[in-house]
């Protein structure tokens, strides 16, 4: 008999999403795995699953549903809500149902320290920041004598801002500068507009959706990342840079300082592609400034580690169970 204590994580993304949420489930299921039985599933209750021990949401809103009806049923075992940039600086403002996940939740979790300031003090103390990880990778031998490639890694939706990437990749000047845009088609507009980019640009290319091995491979062969979002709960492409020797440039929201620290050197503003632009013929010209993002990153790496997510994740959930035992 299989005396594990059963998890359950609740995620709204599924595999074919192939995005953060989905990224974050599967990887904590594969951390918890050893030490419990972990299911992932898109909803909650399931009539052929046993009832969990414990009960991992992630996003405020879209499994609020499930976070309320696991609560309902089991006041006395505990769950935790991992809160996304959606959630964090959007939903909780605004919604009911993320509001009442807030509430119904044992342990809250947010993915980088600016996060913690958009909770009510009132729930902080239940709050913890856990880093996600990647695992490192060694940087790509040599480089692209012909092209300086700067990736932009995210589907093709509003929140990521895609725009911007594309009107910088008319402002550049720096002769060897390629954008490279990895994602999916979510929104026909965006879509339409990196297709007219593409023809009207030569610099700039809409390779479109790739696997994540695939997507780490190509990042880690870039100059630098572009993170362009407009909101962010903390960004698993920063990781996947990061732990690939990759610098980032950013957009200067609440979700990227939390991840790279306030005094990093390569933020713009959202939504402005002239400064993105100046950003990205500097780190292509400017040996010093491309160093100096180099040395920032890695000094931020270990926070990104495998090992580092894990003890994490564990000490909240075996603490949880410890404190929840009869």
């Amino acid at each position: 008999m299989n005396t594990r204590p059963c998890i359950a994580i609740v995620s709204p993304a599924a595999a074919s999403d192939n995005n953060g949420n989905w990224q974050t489930a599967s990887r904590w299921a594969r951390s918890l795995g050893k030490d419990y039985r972990v299911r992932v599933a898109g909803s909650w209750p399931d009539a052929n699953e046993p009832e969990p021990g414990l009960l991992i949401a992630l996003h405020a809103r879209r499994s609020a549903a499930a976070l309320a009806a696991f609560c309902a049923r089991h006041p006395d075992k505990p769950s935790i809500l991992v809160l996304t940039g959606t959630d964090l600086y959007r939903d909780i403002d605004t919604v009911p149902e993320a509001q009442a996940s807030l509430e119904h939740a044992s342990a809250l979790v947010v993915l980088q320290e600016a996060g913690l300031a958009r909770l009510p003090p009132r729930l902080r103390a239940k709050a913890r920041v856990i880093y996600q990880s990647a695992p490192a990778l060694l940087p790509a031998p040599g480089g692209n004598r012909r092209h300086l490639d700067i990736c932009m890694i995210g589907h093709l939706r509003p929140e990521k801002d895609p725009q911007t990437f594309m009107r910088a990749a008319q402002l550049v000047t720096h002769p060897r500068l390629r954008l490279l845009h990895i994602g999916d088609a979510l929104d026909p507009a965006l879509a339409e507009a990196a297709s007219i980019t593409e023809q009207a640009t030569e610099r700039y290319r809409w390779l479109g959706p790739m696997t994540r091995a695939a997507t780490r491979q190509r990042l880690k062969r870039c100059a630098a990342m572009v993170i362009a979002s407009r909101m962010e709960g903390g960004a698993n492409v920063i990781i996947e840079a990061v732990t690939s020797g990759v610098p980032v440039l950013a957009s200067d929201i609440d979700g990227n300082l939390g991840m790279l620290g306030r005094d990093y050197p390569g933020y713009f503003a959202p939504g402005d592609a002239a400064a993105l632009a100046r950003l990205l013929d500097r780190i292509a010209s400017d040996p010093a400034f491309d160093a100096l993002l180099r040395r920032q990153c890695a000094a931020r790496a270990p926070l990104f580690a495998p090992a580092t997510e894990q003890a994490a994740l564990c000490d909240l959930v075996d603490n949880l169970l410890r404190a929840s035992a009869p």
